[in-house]
């Protein structure tokens, strides 16, 4: 199993932070490099408990799809997804907003992803060396644009 930890500061509210990461316009906007779309499920709006998504993309120059559902749910505190059939083993991906202590008018965006690859002790090592940078390369420009586009008060798209 490998695992990804980030934290990211984001200049605004923590409801601000979470809605804009549950919204499928904002996602794809945030996923151009991989043109990544939502294609069945909840395709847009805002997504909520219990909801579910097929994400398309292309990533090593490969098309992707992967299902997830909205596992966990606590408005603003936090979220979880996980896959429901996909390229992983298995995917989870905790969210997690808390105000900063420090400045109310700052959220600690955490996240964390705890996934594995396919293919048993070939899948681990294509997941260690060449999946798990990406992802947090991937991951750490999303929540860049997230963090850019939510703290500079342009909130949620439509």
């Amino acid at each position: 199993m490998s695992r990804i930890e980030l934290t990211t500061t984001v200049r605004a509210a923590p409801e601000a932070v979470f809605d804009a990461c549950l919204d499928v316009g904002l996602h794809t906007e945030s996923m151009g490099a991989s043109v990544e779309r939502a294609v069945d499920g909840v395709t847009s709006g805002q997504l909520t408990a219990g909801d579910v998504v097929t994400w398309e993309a292309r990533h090593f120059g490969i098309p992707w799809r992967m299902t997830v559902r909205i596992t966990d749910y606590q408005r603003p505190n936090g979220f979880t997804d996980e896959q429901v059939r996909g390229p992983f083993r298995r995917w989870r991906h905790q969210h997690v907003f808390t105000p900063d202590p420090l400045d109310p008018s700052v959220t600690i965006m955490r996240d964390v992803i705890e996934f594995s690859a396919p293919m048993g002790p070939v899948g681990a090592i294509v997941a260690s060396l060449v999946l798990r940078p990406y992802l947090r390369r991937l991951i750490t420009r999303r929540n860049a644009f997230l963090a850019g586009h939510v703290g500079a008060g342009r909130g949620r798209p439509g």
